[in-house]
């Protein structure tokens, strides 16, 4: 192999590095608007009427940054595989909705309207799925523990919305 394509190949492998840091930047902002201006969510939680089966606020901290890193991860294994393209406009949809409901939820204590939102988030979660399924295998998996969590908050959502 001459220079001028080890040259580039070691510009491409860079470059598939910087795209996954994109990834977690995105994610990392869909994370940080959920939390903009709504402090004290833990209070605010702890403070609602819960069904006995609700896990306690400490939990969600942890179970967010596991799953926000398989969601870039998943991302950018799609894109590597075929670019931005459908699945990862999907992937997009989903990581706004999931962006917006925290405020919805915390800062609006809008119960109803965020059941709403986390309902089509999670059938967004199923077609990204569904569409990374048909790019990388290994990306969909990836997402299934996101699609199981969005599937337990959205009971936990609507049980929340009923009860208060």
């Amino acid at each position: 192999m001459d220079t001028a394509a080890l040259t580039a190949n070691a510009r491409s492998g860079h470059r598939r590095w910087w795209a996954l840091v994109g990834f977690a930047a995105a994610v990392f902002v869909a994370a940080a608007i959920g939390g903009l201006g709504v402090s004290g969510t833990a209070q605010e939680y702890n403070g609602l009427a819960q069904p006995p089966w609700a896990p306690p606020s400490s939990v969600f901290g942890p179970v967010w940054t596991v799953l926000y890193a398989t969601i870039a991860v998943a991302g950018w294994l799609v894109w590597r595989r075929a670019g931005f393209g459908p699945a990862l406009y999907v992937w997009t949809a989903q990581l706004v909705l999931n962006a917006i409901w925290t405020p919805i939820f915390f800062g609006a204590g809008r119960y109803g309207l965020a059941f709403l939102d986390i309902v089509v988030l999670w059938v967004l979660v199923g077609a990204t799925v569904v569409l990374f399924w048909r790019v990388s295998r290994p990306a969909a998996l990836l997402l299934v523990p996101y699609w199981a969590w969005v599937t337990f908050a959205s009971a936990l959502n609507l049980a929340v919305w009923r009860m208060n």
